[in-house]
């Protein structure tokens, strides 16, 4: 099996989910790019361009979508801290975590686990 897609220069789908589950399995204790490329068999150039071409965003970006989806997860169907969330996401610290999600969401991680556990009207 290829790869990467050479006619198109994305990877190939295998490698694609591969990738993907990777990153999944080892958002809490982070996994680099260069893992990737080389689970890939491919330069981390190569891959960062391939993966893009896949997905439509770099891996980096990828990984952090990931990381705050995770957090979302965990906010509306967990009692953990913000701390602990932010450990089992991957981010550094606490602070890091709510900057981040602050950016990629609008609202502080407690503000929108309030507003996402609301119980529904009826």
């Amino acid at each position: 099996m290829a790869a990467s897609s050479s006619a198109s220069g994305q990877l190939s789908p295998a490698r694609e989910r591969l990738v993907k589950r990777l990153v999944r399995e080892h958002l809490a204790s982070g996994i680099e790019v260069q893992a990737l490329a080389a689970a890939c068999c491919l330069t981390r150039s190569h891959f960062s361009r391939a993966f893009k071409r896949s997905t439509g965003v770099s891996p980096q970006v990828w990984i952090h979508r990931q990381r705050i989806l995770r957090a979302r997860r965990l906010l509306r169907r967990t009692a953990l801290s913000l701390s602990q969330i932010a450990l089992e996401c991957g981010f550094c610290d606490q602070a890091h975590f709510c900057r981040s999600f602050v950016r990629a969401q609008g609202s502080t991680p407690l503000s929108w686990r309030a507003v996402s556990c609301k119980p529904f009207r009826h």
